[in-house]
């Protein structure tokens, strides 16, 4: 029987049935088969990925077909599995006995997690070890082989490891996302000389055999509850990262190395601008004097451009009766990421807010609204607390409690669009002004089973999500099933200085909270209407960003954002009056200065200082300074300090730089 194949350019080939995506490959091109290794395969007409294939699984209907190749998201994502698989290997070689449970690719790289006997723990040279090991699975040129095995068979294949036994007896036979497809299981075995072969529990596709691999470096060791959940046996857990090339691997490296420098959990303590005390609890941070000097500028920045841009100001407590998150739905649906509640007034339970938006409904909800008053744009600074599990707090960018700033704007369904246009234009103009200027926005849509409201008003909602994102001329990646319970959003994504991806910005269509708190406005015909309601988090949340901009900057704030913009620092004690009197006019003009006497330390020392703290501008005064009212300017990043400045001339470039907002 011939059936056809549509390849990605829409051109399309008639094969034999059975027909592998190898043999696919081999005859479009010798370049594309040696490249090949794995294939995406859909049977249907819509634009979907379709599911993954090996090289060598037959194909038996009409289908779409994608080859993927090394340099690809979806070839490094293989890479990276097939990588874990033989780490796998390589640890039961190492560690006789071993119990291993999953070993997925994840973002740049992979991990496996594994049980050890007699409660043997990975060390750093075990690392070497275990990627020695690899290396020569990876010589061996071993093919990964795909079978496909029922139930019974699954379960006795894997009956010496208990967690490979758990997931083949727990997941649903119509699930086929870890395992195969309704009852069928598919194993991968390793065949090896001499030896009986390796094999694991996968859905696949695997490279065609190991020597495919190479370019990949285990990265640390880590604890891990199996399944995430602390009442579990905790797991050892080791990460690593494979890509397509030496140089790739070798430029990731490179990339976190730069990002261990520029971690803001040990900038923070640097820098001295904020810290995590013991006594108060995981997640829960306290801003230092330089670290709330930023934190309030970026503030100021931002109520700021909020005013210029129509939003009016409002606050709300950090806690409420349970029945206000009962209204909302939050109990139903965002109960585990909530604290336990209080018992206070003779047994009515409080908790402290996770969000913001139903105090800001309760707002709205206060008096009956026109439709002269809409648009109507609340926002605040609102402290909300989440309970994040242990394992997942991490310093400010995942806080148990921190401050969103948060606005919801009430609108007719006439002004949802331009509305949204306008936060979405607004949130990337104001982020730009923060130097974060490469972006790409994801759509999130309706989460299956966890969330309210019809489809119909879910594609509505979609849908003008869709046209804003699309119309703002940045790329949009879909995030299926991504959206909270109530509603879609775009997430803005922006790449930092060293090319990591951050999420920043969220715009939320709701149409579900307006109906369950009942909101109305008077329409122009004098008849009651139904508003809708956007959720918008520009910052996502100020500690957040306070962590995203302390590395994307390395600690170098731009001058206009710095905690010290200025240090000056007197040769020696007889010109002490004269910084004195430079720091007292800098603080006049309030531009953030300090002084460091010659008591404190030799010039060299409190030079050295200076710069270690990453301040814009050092200046250091001596005899022809005092005598000729000018300075010797040490800027940032430059190696020749400029001498003899006058102060007037080196006030109007300060001025200037800060009004301009450089980032340079």
């Amino acid at each position: 029987m011939t059936i056809t194949i549509t390849l990605p350019d829409g051109t399309t080939r008639d094969h034999e049935s059975g027909v592998t995506a190898g043999e696919i490959a081999a005859s479009i091109g010798k370049g594309l088969a040696k490249a090949a290794l794995a294939a995406r395969v859909a049977f249907d007409d819509g634009d979907g990925a379709g599911d993954w294939y090996d090289l060598t699984r037959p194909i038996d209907h009409d289908a779409r077909v994608s080859i993927v190749t090394p340099d690809s998201d979806d070839g490094r994502e293989v890479l990276r599995h097939s990588t874990a698989h033989v780490m796998a290997q390589s640890v039961t070689d190492l560690f006789p006995g071993a119990k291993y449970a999953i070993g997925p690719a994840i973002a740049d790289g992979f991990y496996y997690d594994f049980e050890l006997p007699n409660g043997q723990h990975f060390s750093d040279d075990d690392l070497e070890r275990i990627e020695t090991r690899m290396r020569e699975i990876v010589k061996a040129d071993e093919p990964f082989v795909r079978e496909e095995l029922d139930r019974e068979h699954a379960i006795a294949t894997f009956a010496d490891q208990p967690y490979k036994v758990e997931i083949i007896e727990r997941v649903d036979p119509g699930d086929s996302r870890e395992i195969g497809e309704g009852n069928v299981i598919s194993v991968y075995r390793n065949p090896r000389d001499g030896k009986p072969p390796f094999v694991d529990l996968c859905r696949g596709p695997h490279v065609p055999s190991t020597k495919r691999l190479g370019a990949f470096k285990l990265t640390k060791v880590a604890g891990a509850y199996w399944r995430g959940d602390e009442k579990r046996p905790m797991l050892q857990r080791i990460y690593g990262t494979a890509w397509e090339s030496k140089a790739a691997l070798e430029e990731h490296l490179h990339r976190l190395e730069e990002a261990e420098k520029r971690d803001h959990r040990k900038l923070g303590q640097e820098l001295d601008l904020f810290s995590f005390p013991d006594e108060i609890g995981s997640g829960l941070a306290v801003f230092h004097p330089k670290g709330g000097a930023v934190r309030r500028i970026m503030e100021d920045y931002s109520r700021q451009r909020h005013e210029e841009a129509g939003y009016e100001f409002v606050n709300s407590p950090h806690i409420t009766k349970s029945a206000l998150f009962e209204e909302s739905g939050h109990l139903d649906w965002f109960a585990d990421g909530m604290y336990p509640p209080m018992e206070l007034d003779g047994g009515t339970e409080y908790y402290l807010k996770p969000m913001n938006c139903p105090f800001h409904i309760l707002i709205y909800r206060n008096r009956m609204r026109s439709y002269r008053e809409l648009p109507l744009r609340l926002f605040e600074f609102g402290t909300v607390y989440r309970y994040e599990k242990s394992g997942v707090v991490h310093g400010l960018t995942r806080a148990r409690g921190f401050t969103q700033d948060d606005a919801h704007i009430f609108c007719t369904r006439e002004q949802v669009v331009p509305e949204l246009k306008r936060a979405l234009e607004f949130v990337l103009d104001l982020l730009r002004d923060y130097g974060l200027d490469d972006f790409y926005l994801e759509l999130s849509t309706k989460p299956p089973g966890k969330a309210v409201g019809t489809d119909e008003e879910w594609d509505e909602a979609t849908e003008a999500l869709r046209t804003v994102a699309v119309d703002a001329g940045l790329e949009v990646v879909m995030d299926e099933g991504g959206g909270a319970f109530y509603g879609p959003k775009i997430s803005v994504q922006t790449r930092d200085a060293i090319g990591r991806t951050w999420q920043m910005s969220t715009i939320q269509l709701d149409l579900q909270l307006p109906q369950r708190f009942g909101l109305e406005y008077v329409g122009a015909d004098n008849e009651r209407h139904r508003p809708i309601m956007i959720h918008r988090a520009l910052f996502g949340s100020i500690e957040r960003f306070v962590a995203i901009l302390t590395e994307h900057y390395a600690g170098a704030f731009p001058t206009w954002l710095a905690p010290v913009q200025v240090t000056v620092l007197p040769v020696a004690d007889r010109h002490e009056d004269y910084a004195r009197e430079l720091v007292d006019g800098f603080r006049a003009e309030h531009r953030r200065a300090e002084l460091v006497g010659a008591h404190a330390d030799s010039l060299g020392a409190r030079i050295r200082r200076a710069k270690l703290e990453k301040v814009p501008y050092v200046l250091v005064v001596g005899d022809d300074d005092l005598e000729h009212r000018t300075v010797g300017v040490n800027a940032r990043g430059s190696d020749a300090p400029e001498r003899g400045v006058a102060v007037d001339d080196f006030v109007a470039r300060l001025g200037d730089e800060i009004t301009s907002r450089a980032i340079s």
